[in-house]
């Protein structure tokens, strides 16, 4: 299964501080609007999301159809595939993508410790 770029979602408390500190860690803004409370972080191949008052919780994150620059990749599994092979793996899905849409969607699972799992497909 190809789930393509890989970064962890952050829910924050101040994202400006959280912004300085990951850019002492060597991470720079690839991405989003601190105005808008949400920012992606780079370093190499890393990438951090520090979000805001957006989400409650940490999430993993994985972006089928996408690499770690955003770039689109020409062979990916999308989601609704990637659903209905978790689902058949007996994986509950908490949040589901329309089967019958294509393009852009996501879906939500949670591993056995708690952690949030989204899966986003942008194109």
């Amino acid at each position: 299964m190809k789930l393509g770029a890989f970064s962890i979602s952050l829910s924050v408390k101040d994202i400006h501080a959280s912004k300085k500190f990951y850019e002492s860690l060597g991470f720079s803004v690839f991405a989003g609007d601190i105005e808008k409370n949400y920012l992606i972080m780079k370093n190499e191949s890393s990438l951090v999301g520090l979000f805001q008052g957006m989400i409650v919780n940490n999430i993993l994150t994985f972006n089928p159809g996408w690499d770690q620059d955003e770039n689109v990749l020409d062979q990916y599994d999308d989601v609704r595939d990637i659903q209905k092979h978790l689902t058949k793996e007996g994986i509950k899905i908490e949040s589901a993508a329309d089967e019958q849409t294509t393009g852009p969607a996501s879906i939500v699972v949670i591993d056995p410790d708690g952690n949030a799992v989204l899966i986003h497909q942008h194109i």
